[in-house]
C-alpha cells in the first residue's frame, strides 16, 4: 500500500462491511485493515441499522441481499446520519434495475461480486468526478440473458410461476436456470 493511500482515505477510517456471507466478509475486512481501514464486519440489516444510528461510519460496503432484508435500508440509515459517507452496494444478482435504486438512495457505487478488495478500495476512494475504464471482459450473450432472467424473478418477488407467465418459458425450464449458477 501507498503512502497516498493512506491520505486518500483521510482521517476517519471507519469501514462498515455489511454480508452475511461470512468468509467473504471476514476476508474483504482482513483485506481493507491492511489498506488502513477500521473495518467493522456484520452480517444482518438490524445490526447494520443499530452500527450506522450509533457510530455511522464514513466508509460503508453493504451487501443487497440479506438473510434479513434489503441492504438499502442500511444505506438509507447511513445517508440520514451522514451523508458525506462514501457507500459501495454489492451484489450477486447485478442487475441494471438494482444499481439505479442503490445510486437513487445514496449509494456511491454499485459493484457485482466477486468483488475483491483492490474494486473495492478503488470504488471507495474514487472522486466523484472518476469514470471506470471499459469492461476487460463484457458479458457473454449467456450472461445477459441470465441477468435479464434474475431482474424478472426479482421483480415478481422471486415468483417462479410469475416470472415464468412474464418471460414466456415453462416454469421447469426455468426453474432449471434459477438452479444453475451464473454463466461467466
Amino acid at each position: 500500500m501507498t503512502d497516498r493511500e493512506l491520505t486518500d482515505i483521510g482521517p476517519d477510517t471507519s469501514l462498515l462491511i455489511l454480508d452475511d456471507d461470512e468468509p467473504f466478509r471476514r476476508r474483504l475486512a482482513r483485506a481493507m485493515e491492511k489498506r488502513g481501514f477500521t473495518p467493522t464486519a456484520l452480517e444482518s440489516v438490524a445490526a447494520g441499522r443499530a452500527f450506522c444510528t450509533a457510530t455511522p461510519p464514513a466508509y460503508a460496503v453493504v451487501d443487497l441481499r440479506l438473510e434479513d432484508g434489503n441492504g438499502l435500508d442500511v444505506v438509507e440509515v447511513l445517508r440520514e446520519k451522514r451523508p458525506e459517507a462514501k457507500v459501495i452496494v454489492l451484489t450477486g444478482y447485478g442487475a441494471i434495475a438494482t444499481a439505479v435504486a442503490a445510486v437513487k438512495i445514496g449509494a456511491t457505487d454499485y459493484l457485482s461480486k466477486p468483488a475483491d478488495a483492490n474494486d473495492v478500495t478503488n470504488a471507495l476512494l474514487a472522486t466523484p468526478g472518476d469514470r471506470p475504464p471499459p469492461p476487460e471482459n463484457p458479458m457473454s450473450a449467456d450472461r445477459v440473458r441470465w441477468e435479464h432472467i434474475q431482474r424478472v424473478f426479482e421483480l415478481c418477488d422471486r415468483n417462479v410461476s410469475e416470472t415464468a407467465r412474464r418471460l414466456n418459458m415453462h416454469r421447469r425450464t426455468l426453474q432449471r436456470i434459477l438452479a444453475k449458477r451464473s454463466p461467466r
